[in-house]
């Protein structure tokens, strides 16, 4: 399906490492305090790859026709199936690129190389040709389910899939369960610098009083809206870059686009994350009764496999079998 005339362009972006080239290994312990022992499958799960990000490009290619182009942002590497998707989508119109870090980091090489997700994420509006209106994706999260440019953007404003949830600090049950743990432990009990955290962040760098607390769905941005708030908070900008590894004073640019269109009241709020989210891998009865879940589900858009390279090679298979049925039907 050609993009109709009346309807803006919309990009995808996508990030993505391969944690098991040689060279990526050792120039990452390099830099880092803590050496990775890759034979351990604990300490390498932020970076392995079992090129699920060719199902991410596929999925985008069959469920949002509607996309000019597909920009897959690396650290000077290219995955093994990436000709053959350039080949396989020749003949479509979408657009399927690789964009080095040097690229979207220019004139601020000093913070290269970099390992850290929320860095990279900050610096994606400066891609070259990105369209004013893009959709972000993680390399472990899919279209598996036709959707359309209103699921992402309505009358040019970003549709924001989330629920309002109070910070960590206001939730009176929380807290009360981590001073009886710390009292039953005999330790203190801390906030890990995580996903949530980040969220709230985000939300209170900006003044408001609760935060959208988000899933693992793509996210759709505006182009001008990141590099307004960045031409006018230089030294936040260089903080959130500067970190070759997560660091807790850090925001993702997923929800601080987010939280600046609702302080601008510039955005549609989607409560149904219309995902189906998958984390753990042990009980392979519960994994196939999600996915016919899915299947049976017509709202359902998004899944998201995180990590999925940590399961039994049995699982693997039986995800990508199934994977390769939807693209396929």
């Amino acid at each position: 399906m050609k993009l109709a005339k009346r309807e803006k362009p919309i990009d995808a972006v996508i990030t993505w490492v391969d944690g098991n080239d040689e060279a990526f290994r050792e120039k990452l312990n390099q830099y880092s305090e803590n050496k990775i022992d890759w034979s351990n499958k604990k300490e390498t799960i932020r970076f392995n790859s079992i090129e699920e990000v060719g199902v991410v490009i596929d999925s985008i290619v069959k469920f949002a026709p509607f996309i000019r182009n597909i920009f897959l942002v690396t650290d000077n590497q290219t995955p093994k199936c990436f000709n053959a998707l350039v080949k396989k989508n020749s003949e479509k119109s979408v657009n399927i690129e690789l964009i080095d870090h040097s690229i979207i980091f220019k004139d601020y090489e000093q913070y290269l190389p970099t390992f850290n997700s929320c860095s990279i994420g900050t610096m994606l509006y400066r891609i070259p040709n990105l369209a004013e209106q893009f959709v972000f994706f993680n390399d472990d999260t899919f279209l598996m389910r036709e959707t359309k440019p209103e699921d992402f953007f309505v009358n040019g404003l970003p549709v924001v899939r989330g629920r309002w949830s109070k910070y960590y600090e206001n939730q009176i049950l929380r807290n009360i369960y981590k001073k009886t743990v710390g009292f039953i432990k005999k330790r203190k009990v801390e906030n890990v610098a995580g996903y949530k955290l980040a969220q709230q962040k985000s939300a209170k760098l900006l003044g408001l009083k609760q935060y959208v607390r988000r899933d693992h769905t793509p996210v759709a941005i505006r182009k001008s809206t990141v590099a307004s708030f960045f031409d006018t908070h230089n030294s936040l900008f260089q903080n959130n870059i500067k970190h070759r590894f997560r660091h807790a004073d850090q925001f993702i640019i997923s929800s601080l686009s987010n939280h600046i269109e609702i302080k601008n009241n510039s955005y549609v709020l989607k409560k149904d994350f219309q995902l189906v989210y998958f984390q753990s891998y042990t009980n392979i009865l519960m994994l196939r009764k999600k996915l016919l879940e899915f299947e049976l589900n017509k709202s359902k858009l998004f899944m998201c496999c995180q990590s999925l390279e940590i399961a039994s090679p049995q699982v693997i298979d039986m995800f990508f079998a199934w994977f390769s049925k939807r693209l396929d039907k």
